[in-house]
């Protein structure tokens, strides 16, 4: 993903757009490439000057403002601020009790800033500098000094802040971020790299079904390439490496930090199982933070870092703050208790559990049989039902039917299990309970009915909507009819029953490119064939072969209905993707009928 700014220009150009942005708190630094806090200078005050170069946001600049740092000294992409840019910095944010630098440990950095602190000690200006060394993946545990500061630094900022904002000496200030430093730790991993300002190219490149672990915060590649992994593996990883090293104690910060293009939703995801993981080693995370702090421009990525807190660095921790990137309201700290609570899982108690992928066991009865059915078809096609979904809509029609047909699947299966006995079908196509005729078609009925929630439930969307009101009106069609094995007849008036109400919820017509296009040539062809005797099992599968000629026959129809009706003409060409996967079950569910009545119907031919 290339960065729209100029290259010439990207540091002046992102640093007027922060400061004109969020001048609530911060303002630009006069004559430097800095940003300082509005409540800074404070007379009399220890100023905390961090820094960096730019692509890392929030960090460097994002970390300024009341409470957290005074100033940030901005380098050019990934590249240290010079001598002259921290000097300035610091000077504008002087205050006369010192200047506290922390930075990472790069050697551009280190000199820079190193040759500033001379300048100020020329000047009278007494300062010290605290370098953040959290990488675990860049240097031996026996000298921890050569290592790297990645995201760890804001857990060492935030501490060196805090201490100043109360008041605290430079010494003071300088020994909490050190002790700071000393109690962090920090792992990451990427799955894709970073381009420069004006580069065509990533910086270096994951191949697919890869990932690189112990990697840096420069667009450099890691310190290994392994598979892929699963979020649950991942964290491990990443919890592995952390508390091989971590100082001993109970109640741990900890932050699960994007690297610019990791979604929140898989940091987490992530995040669920580095709970967990911390938790079953004694380890109780404290107001834990999820999301981007240190990036690495659009690199896809994401990193631990952990520090073990004692209860002064807890206090310093719950200190307000307000910055574009971190704020803490003033009042909202933490107790021991809500960490307790973070540990025993009461906090995520009552989030519903989650399905499995996969189940070896059967599915029961003819309901789950003929979902089972429907799940692996559209599972063997969830890629080109997204590609046809993605020409006019998101993309997740293949994902969402796979979710929730999973979802229905098991509705139908505890349903099964919940009721006697199992059905099968007669040598007449007729579905029968055990050798004798009784509610047969209710049961049938109200299995549907439940999978028919549990897919609206699961899928979501207006997907999950439609085919869940199909199934539902299905099985409640069947739940009226008379007692009795599940005749043609029956399933007829039911699918004409549910192709009105998906009509009607949906509010779309034949001819509009939607599922109904398959639908109610199925439905036509059902009613049409009732009394004739046909067996239920030809009937569908004729009917099925309707529904998949006109689900084909969609590619030639302009949408009107959704997301798709915007594009007008230009999705033309394309079938529909829900028409698709309906004619996809349909014909499934007729291969499960044949097959169970032994009707001769031929086959109809998979797609």
């Amino acid at each position: 993903m290339r960065p729209l700014g100029d290259a010439s220009t990207f540091k002046s150009d992102w640093i007027r757009g922060l400061v004109t942005a969020r001048s609530r708190t911060v303002r630009a630094v006069p004559g430097a490439y800095g940003v300082m806090s509005r409540s800074a200078p404070a007379y009399g005050r220890v100023a905390v000057v961090i820094g960096g170069g730019c692509g890392h946001y929030p960090a460097f600049a994002g970390l300024v403002g009341p409470g957290l740092a005074d100033a940030a000294a901005i380098g050019d992409v990934f590249t240290s601020p010079s001598a002259e840019q921290v000097y300035r910095t610091a000077r504008a944010v002087d205050g006369g009790a010192g200047v506290l630098f922390s930075f990472g440990n790069y050697a551009g950095d280190v000199m820079h800033f190193g040759l500033a602190a001379s300048r100020l000690a020329a000047e009278g200006i007494d300062s010290r500098t605290v370098l953040v060394t959290d990488d675990v993946a860049s240097g031996p545990p026996e000298r921890t000094e050569e290592r790297r500061g990645v995201a760890g630094g804001f857990f060492v900022f935030k501490t060196a802040a805090a201490a100043a904002h109360r008041g605290d000496s430079l010494e003071q200030v300088e020994a909490l971020a050190r002790h700071a430093n000393a109690r962090t730790r920090t792992y990451g991993a990427a799955f894709a790299g970073c381009t420069l300002p004006g580069h065509d190219e990533p910086l270096f490149t994951v191949e697919p079904g890869a990932m690189e672990l112990g990697l840096g915060i420069h667009g450099e590649a890691g310190a290994e390439t392994v598979p892929a992994l699963a979020p649950s593996d991942l964290a491990d990883v990443l919890v592995d490496r952390v508390l091989d090293e971590l100082p001993p104690g109970r109640r741990v910060a900890v932050l699960l930090n994007g690297l610019g293009r990791t979604t929140p939703e898989d940091l987490l995801i992530c995040y669920s199982h580095v709970h967990d993981r911390l938790v079953a080693a004694g380890r109780i995370p404290y107001r834990p933070e999820v999301g981007d702090f240190v990036t690495s421009l659009g690199m896809a990525g994401i990193s631990l870092s952990v520090t073990v807190l004692d209860d002064e660095l807890t206090a310093l921790y719950d200190a307000p703050c307000e910055t574009p990137g971190f704020t803490r309201i003033a009042g909202a700290s933490g107790t021991e208790g809500e960490a307790e609570d973070e540990a025993d899982g009461s906090a995520a108690a009552h989030v519903p559990a989650v399905l499995p992928e996969g189940s070896d066991e059967p599915p029961r009865g003819v309901a789950a049989e003929l979902l089972a059915a429907a799940l692996d078809v559209v599972r063997e096609h969830e890629e080109e039902l997204g590609r046809l979904d993605a020409v006019c809509g998101d993309g997740d029609h293949g994902q969402g039917m796979v979710r929730g047909l999973r979802a229905a699947l098991a509705a139908a299966q505890a349903g099964s299990a919940d009721e006697d006995g199992d059905g099968e079908f007669r040598e007449d196509g007729k579905f029968r309970q055990d050798g004798e005729d009784g509610e047969d078609a209710q049961r049938v009925g109200r299995r549907l009915l439940r999978a028919g929630t549990a897919l609206s439930d699961a899928a979501g969307g207006a997907s999950g909507a439609l085919y869940g009101l199909l199934l539902t009106e299905i099985g409640a069609g069947l739940g009226r009819s008379a007692e009795g094995p599940v005749t043609l007849d029956a399933v007829a008036a039911s699918v004409d029953s549910a192709f009105e109400a998906v009509r009607e919820l949906g509010g779309a017509e034949v001819g509009e490119k939607t599922l109904l296009d398959a639908l109610d040539p199925f439905r036509t062809g059902l009613l049409a064939q009732r009394g004739s005797g046909t067996s239920l099992a030809a009937a569908w599968t004729a009917a099925a072969h309707e529904a998949d000629r006109g689900a084909r026959a969609t590619a030639d129809l302009v949408a009107r209905r959704g997301r798709a009706a915007r594009l007008g003409p230009r999705g033309r060409g394309h079938p529909d993707a829900g028409a698709t996967s309906l004619a996809l079950m349909l014909g499934a569910a007729a291969r499960v009928l044949t097959r169970r009545a032994g009707a001769g119907a031929h086959h109809l031919e998979e797609r």
